[in-house]
């Protein structure tokens, strides 16, 4: 842990949080994880203190988001990025080939029905093979998930890696995106951007708010880009309760 700690947090922030790995620890499947009360908590006081400067983006649907998180309607990307609702509830989908995503989809759930410890994920706008409960099975989901890319074309397709999962999704979306539109939009704009993430996806909300001259915050190990570091979630909640 090189890198050092982020500054004090400032309610002159735009602040942008991934969800799994950072919010909340990582579970055997993506139903299984909890985000704490008090986390909760001080999310919706800092939603509150900043005027609704706070945003959530993710692999997770908005839907699944929203469901960790009662109470408080925070502006949210989801999918890294192919949906999208505004701080005022504006929601906007990528455009994409569905019928090919499903082709794709259903030759990799015969597959992965055959393979105990693999979890193919529908996401609507995107799909992801876990392995979380098998690793020893990455390179076989690695290879099962370019199969699918060749399925539904590398042009309107990519590959998007993560914690033991490997994801299909629309091409030219990305949390860093998705970073770019919240800020030129109310209650973001003009404000510092603070992106705050764990994992490869959130690399590009890390390259974004670098070049936005904001703060970008690694939760955990690994090399990055970010400038900054916290050691894990409960770093991130006690950095929050500061």
């Amino acid at each position: 842990m090189t890198t050092p700690p982020p500054p004090p947090w400032s309610r002159d922030w735009a602040y942008f949080f991934d969800v799994d790995g950072t919010l909340a620890d990582l579970a055997r499947a993506p139903t299984a994880v909890r985000v704490s009360r008090e986390l909760r908590r001080l999310l919706g006081r800092l939603h509150e203190q900043t005027g609704g400067a706070v945003a959530l983006i993710s692999g997770r649907q908005i839907g699944d988001i929203d469901g960790l998180f009662p109470g408080v309607r925070f502006a949210v990307a989801g999918q890294h990025g192919v949906e999208r609702r505004s701080a005022e509830g504006a929601i906007t989908r990528h455009d994409f080939p569905a019928e090919r995503l499903e082709k794709a989809y259903r030759r990799l759930a015969d597959v992965v029905a055959r393979r105990p410890g693999l979890l193919l994920e529908h996401k609507g706008l995107s799909m992801a093979l876990h392995y979380r409960r098998a690793p020893r099975l990455a390179g076989y989901a690695h290879r099962l998930a370019r199969s699918a890319l060749r399925l539904a074309g590398p042009r309107q397709f990519t590959i998007q890696t993560g914690k033991r999962v490997v994801e299909l999704k629309p091409a030219g979306r990305d949390k860093g995106m998705a970073v770019v539109e919240f800020m030129a939009e109310a209650p973001f704009r003009g404000r510092t951007a603070v992106f705050i993430g764990d994992d490869a996806t959130d690399e590009f909300g890390f390259a974004t708010v670098n070049r936005l001259k904001g703060h970008s915050i690694k939760v955990g190990l690994g090399p990055t880009v970010a400038r900054w570091r916290l050691r894990d979630v409960r770093a991130v909640q006690g950095w929050l309760a500061t």
